[in-house]
C-alpha cells in the first residue's frame, strides 16, 4: 500500500462508487476500501491508519477490532445521509473530478456509500466521450426509464447524430455522414430546419471549412464536453450533475453577497479567483463617495445646476452669477480644476445638457428667460443663441441621441424641435413643459406637464400618449441609461421611481425633503445602483435603488441643495450644488488617522436599518 493512502491501479473509468452500497448506506468497518486503506476503530469511530498499515498482532487492538467490526457496521449502517448531505457529497466529488483527484473521487464515494452518477449515465458519459455513438444510442434506451420527460430522447438521440454527422464529415467520410444524415437523422422528424442546415455542410470543401460553418470546434474532447453538457439538461441531477454544479452555486453566492451589499459600486469580476470564499462580501461605507473631496467656490451666486459629461472627463456648473463653468476632471487623483468659463447669460442658468459626444453643451435660464445658448465647448465660442419669441419660456432641453437636433420648451406652453444653428425643425403648441428627455430611439420625446404628469411625443408621426400620472407637480427628471426606468421628483413628496415600459411606480424613496423648488436627482454608480437626489434640508442623499431608505446623508451644504451629478465613467464620483454658492465633489474617504475618520464619519450617516 501507498503512504498517501493511494491504491495502484485502483482507478475506475466510472465515476460511480463501486461498492455495494447502492442505496446509500456505507460499507461495513474493518474491510478494504477502493483505495486499499484498512480501517480501526477508535471508540467506536472509524479512523483510517496513518502509515497504511493495519495494527500488528503484538498491539493488543486486533482482537478488539475484530470483535466490534460488525457492531461498529451496523453503526454505520443506521446512520443515514440526509439529502442534502448526500447532494453535498456529491458535488464535491463532481468538483474533484474535475480536478483529475478520480483515486479521491471513489474512496470519498466508497466511505460516504454515495454514486456520483447514475452507472448508466457513467456509461453513457463515457461512450459519448469516445465517440462510440452506437453504443451511446443504446445507452439512451437504459436512460429513458429514468428521464422525468421521455420526449427528451428524441432531441438527446437528435444531438447524438449530429455530432456523430460532423465529425464523419471532418474526417472526409461524406458517405458515411450523408447516411447518417439520411438514414438516422432525417426519420426523427425533429427540427426539419436544423437537418436542412446540416445537409448544406456537405458541400465545405475542407474541414476548416465546416468548423468555420458550423461554428464547431471540431471533433475531440473540446466539442464533446461541450455536447454532454447539452445532453445533461435533459436528465435528472439524480442521474447526472449538472455541468460544474459547484462552481455555479458559489458563483450565484457571491453574486447575491455583492447585490445585497449595500456599498458594492465596482464592476463585478465573474471569476471565482478574484474573490475569498472563505468570507462574506462586504464593502465599507470609506469606498463610497460620501466624503467631500473638493469644494469648488468659484461662483459667486447660488449654483443650480451641474452635471457631468458622457465622457466623464468633464464638469458643467450654471450658477445665478450668470455664468457656466467648465471644469476638468484629473484622471489620475479626481480632483476638479477650472478649465473655462462662459458667461452673459443675463437670467442666470438653471439647466445644461451635453451633446452625445460631449462637443457641445446647451445653457437654458429660468421661468422668465427666453433664450437659449449653445456652446462648443471645445473652443469655448457661442455657436448659437437662440430666442423664437421673447414671450418664450425656454427652460429645459434636451439632445436627439444623433447629435443634430435638440428639443427645447418652457411652462409657457412652447415645444419646440430645432437643429444645431437654432433653426425650427418641428413645434408642438400648448405644452407646458416643465423638463424633457429624448429616448434612444431618435423618435419619443418625453416631456412633464403642468397637468403633473409625463407624456410621449413623436414629432415624425406627430402623435403622443400618456405614461405617467402623479397627484402633484413633477418638478424634473431623469430618465436610466437603458430608457427603462425614471427617477422623478415630486413636489411635497420626494423622489419616486417609474417604470416607463410597465407605467406603475416602483418605488417611493424616503427621507429628503421636496417642496416646490426644482431639485434634480440622478442615477449613479457602477450598473446605475444608486440613486441620488439634493434636499431642501441642505443635505444630499442616497439610496440603493432597491431600498426605500438612504444608505447615506451627506452634509456639508448650508442651502438647499439644487442638484446632484454622478460622475458616469467613475462610479466614486459625485458632484452637488446648492443655493450655497458651492460646488462639493464627493469621493471615497482620504487615507486618514482614526480621529479624523471618525469626525468625516459623523457628516455620512448610515442608515442600514
Amino acid at each position: 500500500m501507498q503512504a498517501n493512502g493511494a491504491g495502484q491501479g485502483q482507478e475506475s473509468p466510472e465515476l460511480s462508487c463501486l461498492n455495494s452500497a447502492q442505496n446509500g448506506e456505507s460499507s461495513s468497518a474493518g474491510g478494504t476500501h477502493s483505495n486499499g486503506l484498512l480501517s480501526s476503530t477508535d471508540n467506536g469511530n472509524s479512523v483510517g491508519t496513518s502509515n497504511g498499515a493495519s495494527a500488528g498482532p503484538g498491539s493488543g487492538t486486533s482482537a478488539a477490532s475484530t470483535a466490534s467490526g460488525s457492531e461498529v457496521g451496523s453503526l454505520k449502517k443506521k446512520k443515514r445521509l440526509s439529502q442534502a448531505e448526500e447532494d453535498v457529497i456529491r458535488l464535491i466529488g463532481q468538483h474533484l473530478h474535475g480536478l483529475g483527484l478520480n483515486q479521491t473521487v471513489d474512496l470519498l464515494m466508497q466511505e460516504s456509500g454515495c454514486r456520483l452518477e447514475h452507472s448508466s449515465a457513467t456509461k453513457f458519459r463515457n461512450h459519448v466521450m469516445e465517440g462510440e455513438w452506437d453504443k451511446a444510442e443504446n445507452d439512451l434506451n437504459e436512460l429513458r426509464a429514468l428521464m422525468h420527460s421521455p420526449n427528451a430522447i428524441v432531441r438527446m438521440k437528435f444531438l447524438l447524430l449530429q455530432q456523430k454527422y460532423l465529425e464523419y464529415l471532418e474526417d472526409g467520410k461524406v458517405l458515411e455522414a450523408l447516411q447518417v444524415l439520411r438514414g438516422e437523422l432525417t426519420p426523427l422528424k425533429y427540427n426539419t430546419d436544423r437537418i436542412h442546415v446540416l445537409s448544406g455542410y456537405l458541400m465545405c470543401s475542407h474541414a476548416e471549412d465546416l468548423k468555420a460553418k458550423a461554428e464547431w470546434e471540431g471533433k475531440g474532447t473540446a466539442s464533446r464536453c461541450r455536447l454532454l453538457d447539452k445532453l445533461q439538461t435533459y436528465l435528472p441531477p439524480s442521474v447526472m450533475l449538472p455541468p460544474r454544479r459547484l462552481q455555479t452555486l458559489l458563483r450565484q453566492a457571491v453574486e447575491l453577497q455583492r447585490d445585497r451589499c449595500l456599498y458594492h459600486n465596482t464592476k463585478l469580476d465573474s471569476s471565482l479567483d478574484s474573490v475569498s470564499l472563505l468570507l462574506d462580501h462586504v464593502c465599507s461605507r470609506k469606498q463610497f463617495p460620501c466624503y467631500t473631496q473638493q469644494i469648488l467656490t468659484e461662483h459667486c451666486n447660488e449654483v443650480w445646476f451641474c452635471k457631468f459629461s458622457n465622457d466623464g472627463t468633464k464638469l458643467a456648473t450654471g450658477s445665478k452669477d450668470t455664468t457656466v463653468i467648465i471644469w476638468q476632471v484629473d484622471p489620475e487623483n479626481h480632483q476638479l480644476k477650472l478649465l473655462r468659463t462662459l458667461e452673459g447669460h443675463a437670467y442666470g442658468v438653471s439647466y445644461l445638457a451635453w451633446s452625445p459626444d460631449d462637443t457641445y453643451l446647451i445653457a437654458c435660464g429660468p421661468d422668465d428667460c427666453s433664450e437659449l445658448w449653445l456652446w462648443n465647448v471645445q473652443t469655448g465660442e457661442l455657436r448659437t443663441k437662440m430666442s423664437q419669441s421673447h414671450e418664450d419660456s425656454l427652460t429645459s432641453v434636451a439632445w436627439n441621441p444623433d447629435g443634430k437636433r435638440f428639443v427645447t420648451g418652457g411652462q409657457r406652453g412652447q415645444f419646440y424641435q430645432c437643429d444645431l444653428d437654432g433653426n425650427l425643425l418641428d413645434s408642438w403648441e400648448g405644452v407646458r413643459v416643465q423638463c424633457l428627455w429624448c429616448l434612444g430611439d431618435g423618435r419619443a420625446v418625453l416631456a412633464s406637464d403642468t397637468h403633473q404628469r409625463i407624456r410621449g411625443y413623436n414629432f415624425e408621426d406627430l402623435t403622443d400618449r400618456n405614461i405617467v400620472q402623479e397627484d402633484h407637480p413633477i418638478m424634473s427628471f431623469t430618465v436610466s441609461k437603458n430608457g427603462r426606468l425614471a427617477l422623478l421628483n415630486v413636489a411635497t413628496q420626494g423622489v419616486h421611481l417609474w417604470d416607463l415600459q410597465d407605467r406603475v411606480l416602483v418605488r417611493k424613496y424616503q427621507g429628503v425633503t421636496q417642496g416646490f423648488y426644482t431639485i434634480h436627482s440622478c442615477f449613479g454608480g457602477h450598473n446605475e445602483d444608486f440613486i441620488a437626489s439634493g434636499s431642501e434640508d441642505h443635505k444630499v442623499y442616497i439610496w440603493h435603488r432597491r431600498g426605500e431608505l438612504p444608505i447615506a446623508e451627506l452634509t456639508g451644504h448650508t442651502r438647499t441643495v439644487n442638484c446632484v451629478s454622478w460622475n458616469p465613467a467613475i462610479p466614486g464620483l459625485m458632484a452637488s450644488a446648492s443655493d450655497d454658492g458651492t460646488v462639493r465633489v464627493w469621493g471615497p474617504a482620504p487615507f486618514l488617522d482614526s480621529q479624523e475618520a471618525e469626525a468625516l464619519n459623523e457628516n455620512c450617516s448610515n442608515m442600514d436599518s
